[in-house]
């Protein structure tokens, strides 16, 4: 979990795209950061390809999608099984290489469950690890399981990710 410290991230609003609970985004434009808030024991994933200047994050809540794939509504985002699939599907559609990309997750926490009964931030880390390991994909950098709330930063120009802890702001080292 390599973390440096460094002053205040400098962020304007026009130039975010917010990436919700159980949701995806994906940006080709340099001027663009994309950020996912309240991390706790969801998983957020992001993915850079740092030639291409291509980049996306996933904002997962649960590990397997198997348990609501046939009900009405489904949202493939919500779920690490089904999410990362397209996380990378739709950042290769703006030129994105696979033997390119770098990972970084962060979350995963134990939140709201004291008595680890439903161990939700550790199976998502476990969901996130197995799904990119089976598909020879490394992670670069994580920061899980703080037991914090975490919002994260992924900037589509040089595809830096920042994370905020506690108000303070921290870049997620490779």
């Amino acid at each position: 979990m390599p973390i440096k410290e460094i002053p205040k991230f400098p962020l304007q609003m026009d130039d975010k795209i917010v990436v919700g609970v159980g949701d995806l985004q994906v940006s080709d434009d340099p001027q663009k950061t994309l950020v996912t808030f309240s991390l706790g024991s969801c998983v957020a994933v992001s993915i850079y390809d740092p030639i291409a200047r291509v980049g996306g994050m996933l904002h997962a809540m649960l590990p397997e999608a198997e348990i609501a794939m046939d009900r009405h509504g489904f949202n493939p985002h919500k779920y690490v099984n089904s999410g990362l699939p397209l996380l990378f599907k739709e950042c290769y559609a703006l030129g994105a290489k696979k033997n390119r990309i770098k990972v970084n997750l962060a979350g995963c926490s134990n939140v709201l469950d004291n008595a680890n009964y439903f161990n939700i931030g550790k199976r998502n880390y476990v969901a996130a690890r197995k799904n990119l390991w089976k598909n020879n994909v490394l992670i670069q950098a994580e920061y899980c399981d703080a037991n914090e709330s975490i919002t994260m930063f992924l900037d589509i120009g040089n595809g830096n990710v920042t994370l905020k802890i506690k108000n303070r702001f921290f870049l997620l080292e490779k």
